[in-house]
C-alpha cells in the first residue's frame, strides 16, 4: 500500500501543569488504511520544523518506502524553553529546567491523551520520542521515566553536559545529572536509544583530553547504559557526524538516520 504525501494540521492544547497553551503540528501519512498500525514520534523543538526539513523528509522516506507509517507530533517550545527542558525534579546549578517536571507531566497525561483520541491512534504500534541539544536531555529524561509507554529515543547533540555544580565550584564528572539518574535506576528500562553528535558541536573540552565535551558526555551515557546491561547496536546505535555543528541543519542531515533505525520499513502492510 502506497503512502500518497502528507496531512499536516496544527493544534492548540491549552496545558493546566504549565500554565499555557501548547501548539503542535502534526504530520499524518495519507491513504493508508485506518486499521493499520501507526507508529508515533513526538519531537521536542517543533518551531524548527522547516528548518529540519520534516515535510520533505517523510515525503522522501515514505516515497523511496524506507519507514512504516508514522504520526510525527511537533511540539513547539515556549519562551520559558530553558525552564520546561531538562530533567525533571533534578535543576540545573543555576535552577535551569526547574519546570522539566510539569513538561513532562503535560506530555503523559494531557498530549498523549490528546492525541490517542484526536488522531484516532489506539492501534499504536512503536512509540518513540526525540528531541535536538536541551530537547535531547528532555526527550531523553521523559522516555527514560516512561519506558512502559515509549519504545524508542532520539537525541542529537544532547545537552547531557546538564550538571548540578559549575566548573567553578569543583565540578566532577559525576555532578552531570542525566548521568545521576541512568545509575540510580534500579532496573534496565524497555527503551532502544540512538544518540548523535557532531564533531564540531563545540569547542570545550574540560578535561583536556583533545575530545569535545558533547562527545565525552555522550560517550559516557553510553557506558552508562551498557553498565545497565544494554546492547549496541541494537539497543543503543550512537551516530557521529564528521563536521557536524550544534545547529538545526546538521541535526536535519541526521534525522533521516534516525527514522529509518527506530521505524524501519517492515512487510506488514
Amino acid at each position: 500500500m502506497m503512502i500518497r504525501g502528507l496531512k499536516i494540521s496544527t493544534h492548540t492544547l491549552k496545558s493546566t501543569p504549565l500554565k499555557r497553551p501548547v501548539e503542535y503540528v502534526v504530520y499524518m501519512p495519507a491513504g493508508i488504511s485506518g486499521n493499520i498500525p501507526m507508529n508515533l514520534l513526538l519531537l521536542n523543538d517543533g518551531q524548527d520544523a522547516e528548518g529540519l526539513q520534516l515535510k520533505e523528509t517523510l515525503e522522501d522516506l515514505y516515497a523511496t518506502q524506507r519507514i512504516d507509517p508514522l504520526v510525527l507530533v511537533a511540539i513547539k517550545c515556549s519562551d520559558d524553553r530553558m525552564n520546561e527542558y531538562g530533567v525533571a525534579g533534578r535543576p540545573d546549578f543555576q535552577n535551569r529546567g526547574s519546570k522539566a517536571d510539569l513538561y513532562s507531566r503535560f506530555i503523559i497525561t494531557e498530549l498523549l491523551p490528546q492525541l490517542e483520541k484526536k488522531l484516532n491512534l489506539k492501534n499504536k504500534a512503536k512509540v518513540g520520542f526525540a528531541g535536538f541539544s536541551l530537547g535531547g536531555l528532555s526527550a531523553f529524561d521523559i522516555a527514560w521515566h516512561h519506558s512502559q509507554i515509549f519504545d524508542v529515543v532520539g537525541a542529537f547533540s544532547a545537552s547531557f553536559w546538564w550538571r548540578t555544580r559549575d566548573l567553578s565550584d569543583g565540578y566532577v564528572p559525576e555532578d552531570r545529572i542525566m548521568h545521576q539518574v541512568i545509575r540510580e535506576t534500579g532496573h534496565k528500562p524497555e527503551l532502544k536509544v540512538w544518540l548523535m553528535t557532531g564533531t564540531e558541536d563545540e569547542t570545550e573540552d574540560r578535561n583536556q583530553n583533545f575530545i569535545i565535551d558533547s562527545i565525552d558526555d555522550t560517550i559516557d551515557i553510553i557506558k552508562e547504559l551498557m553498565d545497565k546491561g544494554y546492547s549496541r547496536p541494537d539497543e543503543v546505535f550512537y551516530y557521529e557526524m564528521v563536521g557536524g555543528r550544534h545547529e538545526v541543519p546538521c541535526w536535519a542531515k541526521a534525522l533521516p538516520a534516525f527514522l529509518c533505525w527506530a521505524f524501519p520499513r517492515t512487510a506488514v502492510f
